[in-house]
């Protein structure tokens, strides 16, 4: 109940062939061979590779200064006050 047996999907295959025609069907699973194909192509001219460059190192930035300094806040406050 729920799961496609096999009599299922193949209904769905001969209605799928009625409706977009025997090329059409065929050249459309072409085509997905196809993709498939260049997918694994491109997949294995990425391990074939030398050994990768080392990525550059990103150096630390120097200590932030802190977005509030309460003491120096506080007298620029005293001194619009005044």
């Amino acid at each position: 109940m729920g799961s496609f047996s096999l009599p299922h999907i193949l209904i769905l295959a001969v209605v799928a062939i009625l409706l977009l025609g025997g090329g059409r069907f065929s050249n459309l699973m072409g085509d997905v061979a196809k993709g498939v194909k260049n997918f694994k192509k491109g997949m294995a001219e990425e391990d074939d590779d030398t050994p990768a460059r080392p990525r550059p190192r990103i150096e630390a930035q120097s200590s932030a200064e802190p977005a509030y300094d309460r003491d120096r806040d506080a007298d620029r406050v005293r001194e619009d006050r005044r």
